[in-house]
């Protein structure tokens, strides 16, 4: 929780579409992030050793305080990061399903019997909670991302620490403070917030803290680089859910009205900015021009505006360093022989849905992730050719692929290298109980049902001798 903190400096963030003061918190020193560990790690017995019903009622109600909260999370995500009021209750809704698929998997958490050659032998394989989890959240979901960080570690008897975003540094609190009124407090569920500077420092010493056992982050492949080295220097485990570049393959089979509107939403819900975004689509050739001339009209029909009004489907991007990143992959792909169909660049945060047609591997908008409101369309001679440029990625997250053939679909996603593929339907996609992860840059490791139960527990080989053995010596 916040109080732990003996900081007396504090932050701003501030909207990014009027640039006033959205929220202030604690800047957390070393020494506070240290204490929030030191009483995760005091409270871990007792959480622990609590049974799973218990376990499952004090979720079930952190979820109630949550649903309770709704028009607060909303007004705090909307003014920290500039969400659309209908991304923002999204969030909540699935952020409360996530915690009670946690309070479900609290039975779940189970062991087996193993046959064992020695004569009189009894071999158990057991899980138990792995200690003290360390959550590190991102911004562009918060209360998504901010849930899933600590839900199914403390199902499984873990005791935790979420370190907020400094971007949404009170809509993730509001998710702490929902579970401390549930009684997850005195330590169970903690909060550590630290101003933007001091973030390095912040989480080094999380990491290095020998009470935290596990080590969850979802954010930019560049920073998960440093995470994972950083708890490879103490052999902790760490699950990584990272930057994407998702693929949506067209075959000249699909239906191309389900394809447009798939693709418009995996491409500009919340302007782009979420790690299972539609960055490339990829169109077979006899059908690229048709597709193209749908899909930009759909695009050029989803304005872009301020998000406290509620009259557009997209809003503002997080701040203006997304504005010059993506106008500059624009200014590249143009410079290059690409042509913008639909929208293009911006001088302010309310970004237009922007297609960029004609994409070649010359141009960083082929290979970069923009996390943001452009998607750029590429021509593939055929299927084989398609799930080549699907692949020519160092990401993958999700992907999609659309055909009328349900069997054609499935033969090519398997060849997709991604953790997630869909067929006939969007690449952004999630549900509490799905195992949510990736391959390559996009990380290791699974989120979701029963593979967050393998995430955040150890397995353990106790075996009871049942008869009188017989030792050699």
């Amino acid at each position: 929780m916040t109080d732990r903190a003996t900081a007396t400096a504090k932050f701003d963030r501030r909207n990014p579409v009027t640039g006033e003061v959205a929220s202030t918190a604690v800047a957390f020193t070393v020494g506070d992030a240290t204490a929030a560990a030191d009483a995760a790690a005091i409270a871990l017995a007792a959480w622990s050793a609590l049974g799973p019903t218990a376990r499952r009622a004090a979720l079930n109600l952190a979820a109630d305080r949550m649903a309770a909260r709704g028009d607060t999370f909303v007004e705090a995500m909307m003014s920290e990061v500039g969400a659309t009021e209908g991304w923002a209750r999204f969030n909540l809704k699935l952020a409360v399903d996530m915690v009670r698929e946690a309070a479900a998997l609290t039975t779940q958490i189970g062991g087996e019997v193993i046959p064992s050659d020695k004569p009189g032998c009894m071999a158990l394989a057991l899980r138990e909670p792995a200690g003290v989890v360390l959550g590190i959240a991102p911004w562009n979901a918060p209360i998504i991302l901010g849930t899933r960080a600590i839900a199914t570690p403390l199902a499984c008897g873990n005791t935790v620490v979420l370190k907020a975003s400094e971007r949404c540094p009170r809509t993730h609190a509001l998710i702490v403070d929902s579970f401390v009124e549930a009684g997850l407090g005195n330590g169970v569920v903690n909060l550590v917030t630290n101003a933007p500077d001091d973030a390095g420092i912040v989480v080094g010493a999380l990491i290095d803290h020998p009470a935290i056992r596990r080590i969850n982050f979802t954010g930019s492949t560049s920073v998960g680089r440093i995470i994972a080295k950083r708890a490879a220097e103490h052999l902790k485990p760490v699950l990584l859910e990272l930057g994407g570049k998702a693929p949506l393959i067209v075959l000249e089979d699909a239906d191309l009205e389900e394809a447009v509107k798939a693709a418009a939403f995996g491409a500009f819900l919340n302007q782009g900015q979420i790690c299972m975004s539609t960055e490339r689509i990829i169109v077979v050739s006899s059908i690229a021009d048709e597709f193209v001339r749908r899909f930009a009209a759909k695009a050029q029909a989803m304005p872009s505006g301020d998000p406290r009004e509620g009259k557009t489907p997209l809003g503002a991007v997080v701040d203006r360093q997304t504005v010059t990143h993506v106008n500059a992959l624009i200014d590249d792909a143009v410079a290059k022989g690409a042509k913008v169909v639909a929208g293009g660049k911006a001088e302010n945060v309310f970004m237009p849905a922007t297609v960029v047609y004609g994409i070649t591997d010359s141009m960083r908008l082929y290979g970069e992730e923009s996390f943001g409101p452009v998607v750029g369309v590429i021509r593939a001679t055929d299927e084989a050719h398609a799930i080549r440029l699907a692949n020519d990625s160092e990401y993958g997250l999700s992907a999609a692929v659309f055909t009328r053939d349900t069997a054609r679909g499935l033969r090519v996603a398997r060849q997709i290298r991604s953790g997630i593929c869909h067929i006939n339907g969007a690449t952004v996609h999630d549900e509490p109980q799905m195992p949510f992860g990736g391959v390559k840059n996009s990380g290791y490791g699974r989120f979701g049902g029963k593979a967050g139960i393998d995430a955040f527990t150890e397995i353990r080989w106790i075996t009871v001798e049942t008869q009188p053995g017989n030792f050699p010596i």
